[in-house]
Parts: C-alpha cells; sequence; structure tokens
C-alpha cells in the first residue's frame, strides 16, 4: 500500500524558514507528480507547488508554483530517498496552514499539477504556523 509521510511542520515567526518532507513508500515515487497543498482556516484546497518525479522522462524535476508562493517556496526531489522537500523561505502569516503532500498514480506530464483533482494518493498533513 502506497503512503506518504509528511514531517517537518512547525511554529515559526514571520521571515523565517521551514522545510517540509514528504517521504514515499511503494510504487508511487518516479512516476508522476508530487504536489504540497494547504487547508489554512476557512480558504480552500490551495496547491502550493509541484514536481514531476518520473524519472525515466525528460521532464523530470520539473516543478510548478502557485503565485502566492513564487519566489519564496522551492521544491526539490532526493530519489535514493524517494522524498520530495518543500523548502518554505521569508514566511508570513498568511503561509499558516495544514500541508498536505499528494501523489498521482497517473504518469501524464501535461497535467494541472496544482490542482487536487490529480491527486488520488494524500498524506496525514503537518501543521505550519506563522506569527507576525
Amino acid at each position: 500500500q502506497v503512503q506518504l509521510v509528511e514531517s517537518g511542520g512547525g511554529s515559526v515567526q514571520a521571515g523565517g524558514s521551514l522545510r517540509l518532507s514528504c517521504a514515499a513508500s511503494g510504487d508511487t515515487y518516479g512516476s508522476g507528480y508530487m504536489g504540497w497543498f494547504r487547508d489554512a482556516p476557512g480558504k480552500e484546497r490551495e496547491g502550493v507547488a509541484a514536481i514531476y518525479t518520473h524519472t525515466s522522462s525528460q521532464f523530470s524535476g520539473s516543478t510548478r508554483f502557485a503565485d502566492s508562493v513564487k519566489g519564496r517556496f522551492t521544491i526539490s526531489q532526493d530519489n535514493a530517498k524517494n522524498t520530495v522537500y518543500l523548502q518554505m523561505s521569508s514566511l508570513k502569516p498568511e503561509d499558516t496552514a495544514m500541508y498536505y503532500c499528494a501523489a498521482t498514480t497517473r504518469t501524464s506530464y501535461a497535467l494541472r499539477a496544482l490542482d487536487t483533482s490529480v491527486y488520488n494518493i494524500w498524506g496525514q498533513g503537518t501543521q505550519v504556523t506563522v506569527s507576525s
């Protein structure tokens, strides 16, 4: 059974940094997109960043970001560890949310990678709190 395990959340002051990790077990890693999403109070789930992990594709490592985090967040992969990271810098109070890692068993590159409907495997989430 495929599992995604997130770690690295916590509390930080505005302007600080955090790195989230998502370790994937099973066959999901290396087949398609993995993404990070967040749930903030009173808001719909938002796609934050995604990376195409298909190891044999010319597009492997391609990334997508929400406009709200461009220039502040980066996403990367470690193929040896089946792990995707979300490095968050210059954090703002509005980044406060529960962050979820997600993966899809769809292998296509041409997907709306920040759309929740693309993903069918979700982690349990990790809380990020940014204080002003």
